[in-house]
């Protein structure tokens, strides 16, 4: 539905854009796409038109677990209200819709918004809940996942309010994770307002070290599955320098840097990565013991480790808002049965299936952190299992390296003035970063361990801890109801609990292994 102001004036209009139902007359449509600038551009760096486009980076980061740090002001985060900054796409005015004010060249339907969500949530996380639940216990488990799978989507909804109407207030088409924290703590209470700039480099530290812990894990993953098919076809060669054997071929391989170019390897990653979860169903359901084989309830000292590996598996609240901004029809991704709901229903779904199966089959053995590492070493089709999910996630390293590369590398940029230095810096700082998570891999190859602790120190801040603050903040100013702010304080001590305790038992076990 039109607002009044732009059904009154439809006839002075020349033509009507089909994709926004927003009529614009044929001049300002003309300059608007000389004009047009991308809505999602890299973290921390200056918004260009040499930028890739949106779509072509959301189809590249479409690898599981996909945090992607976009900003769509960071150049200016503060443009001034009346939309000066985006009057190539703004409406002056009370009744400005950011949904109708984005000019897209390559909008994603619901279905691709769907799969790139489905792809965003589910990862090497997903092969981890079996462990889980054999920190929680069968029933625990299943109530909890279910339950921590219901905060996590009312999270990302509670993101998504947040940045339409920080977008409305700013007269701008569309926000990021880290302008939405700056935007809400900037038009905040006057005590906060000067808080704003360190809201924004919180998120974005915290974006920084949630990617390098998935590519920690990433390391480790792969090195532990090509451990269990070397050991069994040819020799026993340690996982340390396994991992050392990757570390080449993974430098080479980030030193990619047009996504463009990733896309294939993230289509190749999803198809290995299906087949795999599909091949391990079918080992799980064969010959399933009773119910009563398992504990329904673990002991209170090992749920912390269950925390940090469920909030770990359900990270995918980074995508939320880039999806969103990117979607031909907006509106239809929130709403009861919306595409966000639909998609999460489905993850729930799946992680407290893999997790409760995968448990009661091979019960307290599920030490190891990833269900393919339980699979019969004499059977072929396992081996195969193995190879492809290392492949996979081998591939799938590049797309979440892309994420702390884009808030890191723009500020070091803009420092070097003579290009050619530029590019012998920004492959040093992507090998330097490789190196990086490849020392931290060798320092800590538990996985199990490692799953648990990126979960609880920066998946829980960024999924549980920061949507609430920022939530209340955006609102102060509209009266908040004593039940938001209830339920919003729950939220928030137990994103902080979770932190707390996940940190420290997740820190104590890899001091003591």
């Amino acid at each position: 539905m039109l607002p009044v102001s732009q059904k009154k004036n439809r006839s002075n209009y020349g033509t009507l854009d089909r994709n926004r139902n927003l009529t614009i007359p044929p001049p300002a449509k003309k300059k608007m796409k000389e004009e047009r600038q991308p809505l999602l551009v890299e973290g921390g760096g200056e918004i260009s038109e040499s930028a890739p486009p949106a779509a072509a980076q959301l189809d590249a980061n479409s690898g599981s677990n996909v945090a992607i740090a976009i900003s769509a002001s960071d150049a200016d985060p503060t443009p001034p209200v009346g939309g000066k900054a985006n009057k190539a796409v703004g409406t002056p005015g009370s009744d400005y819709n950011p949904l109708l004010n984005r000019d897209l060249e390559h909008p994603t339907s619901n279905l691709d918004t769907m799969i790139h969500l489905l792809k965003g949530n589910i990862g090497t996380g997903i092969l981890a809940m079996p462990d889980a639940f054999r920190n929680a216990g069968l029933v625990v488990g299943t109530v909890g996942t279910l339950l921590m799978g219901i905060i996590c989507t009312h999270c990302m909804h509670m993101l998504v309010s947040c940045s339409h109407e920080l977008c409305i207030r700013h007269q701008i088409p569309a926000l990021g994770f880290a302008d939405v924290a700056d935007h809400a703590f900037r038009s905040g209470p006057n005590r906060l307002r000067n808080l704003a700039s360190y809201a924004r480099k919180i998120v974005n530290t915290f974006l920084v070290i949630t990617q390098l812990g998935f590519c920690c894990v990433y390391f480790v993953f792969v090195a532990a599955n090509l451990h269990e098919v070397i050991k069994h076809y040819y020799m026993n060669i340690s996982v340390p320098w396994l991992l050392f054997i990757l570390l080449v071929p993974m430098v080479l391989l980030n030193w990619v840097k047009n996504l463009k170019y990733l896309t294939p390897v993230s289509l190749v990653a999803a198809l290995l990565t299906g087949t795999g979860i599909v091949i391990s169903f079918m080992y799980m359901l064969q010959g399933l013991p009773r119910t009563s084989s398992v504990n329904a309830f673990a002991s209170w000292h090992q749920l912390p480790l269950y925390f940090g590996t469920a909030i770990y598996a359900f990270e995918g609240i980074g995508v939320v808002l880039p999806l969103e901004n990117n979607m031909k029809t907006p509106q239809d991704f929130g709403g009861l049965a919306g595409v966000l709901n639909t998609t999460m229903v489905i993850v729930a779904c799946l992680y407290t299936a893999v997790g409760f199966f995968g448990y009661l089959k091979y019960g307290d053995r599920a030490v190891l952190g990833s269900i393919t590492l339980y699979l019969p070493q004499r059977d072929l089709l396992a081996q195969l299992v193995r190879l492809m999910m290392a492949l996979a996630i081998f591939l799938s390293y590049c797309l979440q390296f892309y994420v702390p590369m884009s808030i890191i590398w723009p500020p070091i940029k803009r420092r070097i003035n003579d290009e050619s230095y530029q590019k012998v810096a920004e492959l040093s700082l992507r090998t330097f970063l490789v190196c990086l998570t490849f020392l931290l891999a060798v320092a800590v190859p538990n996985l199990s361990a490692v799953i648990s602790l990126v979960g609880a120190v920066s998946s829980s801040m960024l999924a549980l801890i920061f949507p609430p603050i920022i939530e209340m903040v955006t609102f102060w100013d509209k009266g908040l109801s004593p039940a938001l702010i209830a339920k919003d304080c729950f939220i928030l001590i137990f994103g902080i609990c979770g932190f707390i305790f996940g940190t420290y038992v997740s820190m104590y076990n890899i001091g003591t292994k």
